[in-house]
């Protein structure tokens, strides 16, 4: 962005001077935002929201900055059953290799940035061995053989497809279905179509051809326009700041080149001019620096009203885009920390259909009939079960949770899990001389396994018990007892002794 002047205004004519941005970078921005017909209320398009998103300062963090966080902690896997360690493995490496080991969490990533941005967008996948099969349903026990791709699709790819029903007695009534990409149909099973907020009844959305969601940016363009005036504020005070004002004396009605020449060497020397040097003005002469004192209030209010409007609009926090350190870190739980990570929850909430997804993705491609038999070798307990009993007493057994912004220290999470495991003890002391039925028996002895398991703090390995065995367990019959060999008739009568 480049500026220059030019005294021909409509304002009144040679007493302004207009500044007109020009400049290659952002000047397809520059003319959009900076015109007039922008108004409060206007809807961007598709083209503008991909200006914003890659031009405007503000846009690529109103987009993806919140994600970006959600995804800052790693989720919690657990799978509380033999080989824990081998199927979390498993599993985190076929989640690596997703996108051409992009990484299942950059896919996704990427497809909710996406659906901010326009207001909806479509992770697939596809076959390479079968690249027309997009159609059928996918065939999950088969993905191990197969060679799954996964593609993110924008408005402008599926437009026509995901319009959305607007007829209410429709079973799709504002619901999305199959994306189109051509003349190839993508089945629901090998899709995830993610809508950034709920589609309004019969309310048109520009940047996503349908009547679905809306962009982050519809309601914020406005002062996001605003907001680029101030970074010209900025700009304009960057570069009068270095000018110096010279007062001199008029010259006389009368001005030959000798007298020009004179003002013309004095403006040289005040121009080069350094410290440790001595220059030499004349009594009625004065130099100053322009004065900024009354700009920086007014300057500053207008930024940050701007930001704080952008972030109204987007339903963000104003911290966010700041970018301002928080006076106290996460783990203090300040109601700035506790603003911002009660929205990171919700982001979190937003994108678990994505995470379910391929969740079941990496399940089938991780834990495949070659690995089953693998564990078959290390575990007894899986050589009486076949495969698919055993897949799915795994994949039922899965659970990724995600740890709370709020972090406690190590030593605060391990006091609190003492308090809970000394609970499931004193639990397990009450309740254990009241239950006869040896099955209630093992239910209890079942679920203090389980809470001992979910303590990973204390306890590095899970406690694995076998409930069914240990209701079915009967305990031996006492041998009988035998009579004391002192009591025998024939037993040696004893001696008095004085």
């Amino acid at each position: 962005m480049s500026g220059s002047f030019s005294t021909d205004t409509a304002e009144g004519g040679n007493q302004f001077a207009e500044i007109i941005l020009t400049g290659k970078v952002g000047s397809a921005l520059s003319r959009i935002l900076l015109a007039e017909s922008i108004s409060p209320g206007d809807a961007p398009s598709y083209e503008l929201c991909k200006l914003l998103f890659s031009y405007h300062p503000l846009g690529h963090k109103m987009a993806e900055a919140p994600i970006n966080m959600a995804q800052s902690q790693a989720r919690e896997i657990s799978i509380p059953v033999s080989g824990e360690e081998r199927l979390k493995e498993a599993f985190d490496r076929e989640w690596a290799a997703h996108g051409d080991r992009a990484g299942g969490d950059a896919l996704i990533r990427n497809a909710k940035t996406q659906s901010r941005i326009y207001g909806i967008s479509s992770l697939v996948m596809g076959d390479r061995n079968r690249p027309n099969e997009t159609a059928q349903q996918v065939d999950w026990f088969g993905l191990p053989e197969a060679a799954p791709y996964f593609t993110i699709l924008d408005p402008l790819t599926t437009a026509g497809s995901l319009v959305l029903d607007q007829d209410p007695n429709s079973p799709d009534f504002q619901k999305a279905t199959a994306p189109r990409v051509g003349n190839k149909v993508y089945h629901p099973s090998r899709c995830v179509v993610i809508i950034n907020e709920s589609p309004l009844y019969i309310e048109w959305t520009n940047s996503a051809f349908g009547f679905v969601g809306r962009s982050v940016y519809q309601r914020a363009l406005f002062p996001m326009k605003t907001f680029l005036q101030s970074l010209i504020t900025d700009w304009l005070v960057t570069v009068k700041v270095g000018l110096l004002v010279y007062k001199a004396k008029a010259p006389g009605s009368i001005q030959n080149n000798r007298i020009m020449q004179f003002f013309g060497w004095k403006r040289s020397q005040l121009k080069g001019g350094v410290s440790g040097q001595v220059l030499t003005i004349g009594e009625g002469e004065e130099i100053m620096s322009l004065n900024f004192q009354n700009l920086e209030g007014p300057a500053k209010f207008a930024r940050d009203n701007a930001l704080k409007n952008t972030a109204m609009a987007a339903s963000m926090p104003a911290r966010m885009l700041e970018q301002e350190e928080l006076v106290s870190g996460f783990g203090e739980g300040t109601e700035d920390a506790k603003q911002i990570a009660r929205f990171i929850d919700r982001m979190r909430l937003e994108m678990a259909p994505e995470y379910s997804f391929l969740d079941r993705v990496t399940q089938h491609r991780a834990w495949s009939p070659a690995f089953f038999e693998g564990m078959q070798k290390d575990f007894t307990e899986y050589r009486k079960l076949d495969y698919k009993t055993a897949f799915y007493h795994w994949q039922n057994s899965f659970t990724a949770t995600w740890p709370n912004l709020l972090a406690e220290p190590d030593s605060k999470q391990i006091e609190t899990e003492k308090v809970r495991f000394e609970a499931v003890v004193a639990v397990m002391k009450e309740m254990a001389p009241l239950l006869k039925d040896q099955a209630n028996r093992a239910a209890l002895v079942g679920w203090a396994a389980d809470e001992v398991s979910s303590k990973r703090k204390l306890f590095s390995t899970p406690l694995v018990i076998d409930e069914q065995a240990e209701a079915d367990y009967v305990a031996p019959e006492p041998p009988p007892l035998q009579p004391d060999v002192g009591d025998g008739a024939d037993a040696e009568p004893q001696v008095e002794r004085a």
